[in-house]
């Protein structure tokens, strides 16, 4: 009989059930009140504590409840955009330095986790960017020459080499990124949550805001229940930002990602797939993302959303994807899809604001959030206590809304869903 595909994100799935949130009741204070219970505002809380400062935490559902616990769980270095264009968008030194702090993004997640326990099935063994057709072999070679010239440990992998890392002989070239890896993404937003509270921090859950407003010197968050006046606020709630308080709101269009887990998959085939443990995706503009879990489900992915899709058309993606690059597999059993929300800029690059003394937000991570959430968490706290903007590892942006960002969602959208269809159908790959 075959298994019934149920919409559950496997990361929560292998986790043990999470206590139930407090949710935020009567009003209290704290010097920092950081929305949004994700990495970004998580890191951002761990960095506050650790320098003596009280700081309480709110998000409108639970923690690791939006994309910082639902994504592919990729720890990657740079933006979406190679380094050459982020430098001809932002000038040579501003994109240079935000080339190398995100370059250098994926050693600093590795180094929280081992700072602080947290047990979220993490490798430090890299990533795979795998070209699918020779203008995706050119695009990779454009990347390996440009991070190459700023001293990134990559490897332009080809040939025999290539097909012993991919686990097929359908990717004609793949880029190598030592610095990168994989991590269980709801593990370690969950530790991160720990930690703020081991450090002291208060973290109310099941809490969304409904109102920010000045009070005197500092600001008050207002929830259904409760309030907290602080002297400063970090806005970090990303593509499931919601209200008309927010000052980003606006400032990004949202895009959706959903994944597919398998059960766990046994025999020389299955360790055949990405053999040496990396993560991966493809060259295609609408891209595949292929890993494994530490349990051995392999797990794909793709930009769109599949939670309004009947069963049978995420399994004939599914099915699509997997009997392209690893027919040796046979039949795969699809157990479990989930859909998560990114928050897109135009330029796909992220957004840092301070709108107001006090009050800084950030949007625009374009699908990176595990890397740049950490190392951004930081340069916010880091701003916060000692007003130094020139630290930051880009500038204070403009408030320059997004024009019609709910057309440009339903634009992209509706241009993934039949490409998706048109893969299920063998019309395209």
């Amino acid at each position: 009989m075959a298994s019934q595909l149920r919409q559950q994100c496997l990361w929560e799935h292998v986790l043990p059930p999470s206590a139930p949130g407090t949710p935020l009741a009567g009003e209290t204070t704290a010097e920092v009140c950081v929305i949004g219970a994700g990495i970004t505002g998580l890191c951002a809380a761990i960095h506050l504590l650790e320098q003596g400062r009280t700081v309480v935490v709110i998000d409108a559902n639970r923690v690791g409840h939006g994309g910082s616990g639902r994504n592919v769980g990729l720890v990657n270095a740079g933006t979406w955009i190679k380094p050459d264009d982020v430098e001809a968008t932002l000038g040579p030194v501003q994109g240079a330095r935000l080339n190398s702090v995100l370059g250098q993004a994926p050693a600093e997640v590795f180094a929280m986790i081992e700072r602080h326990g947290i047990d979220c099935q993490a490798r430090n063994e890299g990533t795979l960017h795998m070209a699918h057709n020779p203008a995706g072999v050119a695009d990779l070679r454009a990347r390996h020459a440009q991070w190459s010239r700023r001293g990134a440990d990559v490897e332009l992998l080809s040939g025999g080499r290539c097909e012993e890392y991919c686990g097929t002989d359908k990717v004609a070239a793949a880029l190598l990124d030592r610095r990168a890896g994989t991590l269980n993404p709801m593990a370690y937003a969950r530790g991160l949550a720990a930690v703020v509270e081991r450090l002291g921090g208060r973290l109310f859950q099941q809490s969304a805001v409904t109102g920010l407003q000045r009070e005197g010197f500092g600001w008050r968050a207002h929830t259904a229940a409760g309030s907290v006046l602080a002297d400063k606020v970090v806005i970090s709630t990303g593509a499931y930002t919601e209200g008309e308080w927010s000052v980003v709101r606006g400032n990004y269009f949202r895009g959706y990602y959903y994944q597919v887990a398998s059960r766990p998959l046994e025999g020389a085939a299955a360790e055949g797939v990405l053999p040496h443990g990396q993560g991966s995706w493809d060259t295609r503009a609408v891209l595949s993302s292929i890993r494994r879990d530490s349990e051995g489900r392999l797990l794909l992915g793709s930009l769109g959303r599949v939670d309004n899709k009947p069963a049978w058309f995420i399994k004939a993606w599914a099915d699509r994807i997997q009997r392209h690059y690893f027919p040796a597999l046979g039949k795969v059993e699809w157990d479990m899809h989930w859909t998560g929300m990114l928050d897109f800029t135009p330029d796909h690059l992220m957004r840092l604001y301070e709108p107001a003394a006090g009050l800084v937000a950030v949007t625009g991570y374009n699908g990176r959030g595990n890397t740049t959430g950490t190392v951004v968490g930081r340069a916010l706290a880091e701003f916060l206590l000692t007003d130094r903007a020139e630290d930051l590892p880009i500038p204070f942006s403009a408030n320059k809304p997004v024009s019609v960002p709910g057309l440009r969602s339903a634009f992209y959208e509706t241009g993934f869903s039949l490409y998706h269809a048109g893969q299920c159908l063998r019309v395209i790959l």
